[in-house]
């Protein structure tokens, strides 16, 4: 972490325990509203440019939450006040503006991405909507009607289908938001929230449910074996039910269920097309 961003993180520390939390500092005064205005918008600058992330990783490749990026997020919520944006036809009300710098993104009307969002190049934005402090790797595809939560993070060369819900997480500060990895299929309508990670080159079908308490089943083998939060890298996932007793009676609830691995290949197309061929999956 260089001396800037160190800086930034020490500043919104301090702001969030001594003015959000226990507020022993008066905003009101001058020189100190500056300063404090300025840390904070800096901090969601370098993430609308991709200099920050809600997310790192450590060298063992161990996910890390950037909580103080979360509080600059939600300081910036409260010191912003709601105001009209005009783009050109369209009119809304709101406390954060919408995304300009779209370098070597395609967006198609009438995407909407909050300022404060990075989307890198290469990407496609069908109408769709990608809220504050999310991420989008090189060369995915966010399609019709999908929504990215605020500091969900996708890969690269994701393909998000038409109807998909990507939670995010601003609070609690520790949780985390939902991850992507790279080359990752996620089918129509899925929904996938709380925090679940889906690891690289999975294939999600349409309509599979995901939260932090949904089982995740791996029947590929004689003996089942139940997870939850996690879709291993090149999984084959499809949605799946098993029956519970409760007071009333015996229902269904919804799972998911792994049925396959995806073969690693060099032509993530081929391999894709692949995949969807052999288990038949629809998308």
């Amino acid at each position: 972490m260089d001396k800037i961003i160190l800086n930034l993180k020490k500043k919104i520390d301090f702001y969030w325990d001594n003015l959000i939390k226990e507020k022993k500092i008066n905003i009101c005064e001058s020189d100190f509203q500056f300063t404090f205005q300025f840390t904070v918008e800096k901090v969601i600058e370098y993430l609308d440019k991709g200099k920050l992330r809600v997310i790192s990783f450590s060298k063992k490749k161990k996910i890390i939450i950037n909580e103080w990026i979360k509080k600059a997020i939600l300081i910036y919520f409260q010191i912003k006040k709601i105001k009209l944006i005009e783009f050109g036809k369209f009119k809304f009300f709101d406390k954060i503006p919408l995304k300009t710098n779209f370098n070597g993104v395609r967006v198609v009307p009438p995407a909407i991405a909050r300022y404060g969002s990075f989307i890198s190049k290469n990407v496609i934005l069908m109408p769709s909507y990608v809220n504050i402090g999310a991420f989008i790797g090189k060369e995915s595809m966010i399609d019709t009607w999908a929504t990215i939560g605020s500091c969900a993070q996708i890969g690269n060369r994701v393909h998000i289908s038409g109807g998909v819900g990507i939670g995010g997480v601003l609070e609690p500060l520790q949780n985390s938001p939902v991850i992507i990895g790279n080359n990752v299929f996620i089918g129509s309508r899925c929904i996938l929230v709380e925090g679940v990670i889906v690891e690289d080159e999975a294939v999600l079908g349409a309509n599979v449910v995901l939260t932090a308490s949904t089982k995740i089943i791996d029947v590929t083998n004689v003996t089942k074996k139940i997870s939850k939060g996690l879709i291993t890298k090149r999984s084959v996932v499809i949605p799946g039910s098993y029956s519970k007793i409760f007071k009333s009676g015996k229902y269904y609830v919804p799972c998911a269920l792994i049925i396959g691995k995806r073969k690693k290949s060099t032509d993530k197309k081929t391999s894709l097309n692949d995949v969807l061929r052999k288990y038949n999956i629809s998308v």
